[in-house]
């Protein structure tokens, strides 16, 4: 099993990451801070302490400045190319962002090399008896997301649906409801996350 401690990226460094992630999207949507905070329900003040990396965000915040930025949860964590450097096809493991919700405990690792490719990969270990919520809603961008069960047991909701995965069971939905995150047992899960993304397709108005 993979060593989640041994990532090069420590809490300063991802949270570091997560500032920039932040800012660059919002100023590619040319959003104030006011603007995403009415979008997305997170205080000005508390994205302002994440845009400067003074801040250790819950999972369900970040979901929130996610849903608002049109983006995936995973795309706050990708590590940018500098412009006299290619995007690499490859993400060595010591390089990979690695992050721990400081509401629940659970880590993931974002797998994805920085070349752009409309799939993400991310790890999670789940601790026992924990639960994370998000309310996830509709994006510009339409994400389908398969999580796969490697190890131990989790229940997943998503809008109306409801499902318990057992090692090796694999579950399939859109990022568009509530979702929520349990593990029931008294032993940690471990899941792989794969994500895919597309424009919503236009809808034609009649005259």
């Amino acid at each position: 099993m993979m060593d989640f401690c041994s990532s090069m990226l420590d809490d300063m460094d991802i949270n570091t990451l997560i500032a920039r992630r932040v800012r660059e999207l919002r100023d590619a949507h040319g959003l104030s801070l006011e603007a995403l905070a009415e979008a997305s329900g997170v205080s000005r003040s508390n994205i302002s302490l994440i845009e400067r990396a003074q801040s250790s965000p819950t999972a369900a915040v970040l979901d929130k400045l996610a849903t608002a930025l049109g983006v995936t949860l995973a795309s706050l964590f990708e590590a940018r190319a500098t412009p006299a450097e290619p995007p690499s096809p490859l993400a060595r493991a010591a390089t990979q962002a690695v992050w721990t919700d400081p509401a629940s405990g659970y880590t993931r690792r974002s797998l994805s090399p920085a070349l752009p490719s409309p799939i993400q990969l991310v790890e999670v270990h789940f601790p026992a008896g924990q639960r994370v919520a998000y309310e996830t809603g509709a994006r510009d961008t339409e994400i389908h997301q398969q999580i796969w069960l490697i190890e131990g047991a989790m229940e997943i909701t998503a809008g109306d649906e409801h499902w318990r995965l057992e090692a090796g069971d694999c579950v399939a939905m859109r990022l568009d409801c509530p979702t929520v995150f349990r593990n029931p047992t008294r032993k940690p899960a471990r899941y792989l996350v794969a994500l895919s993304m597309a424009p919503r397709p236009s809808v034609r108005r009649s005259a």
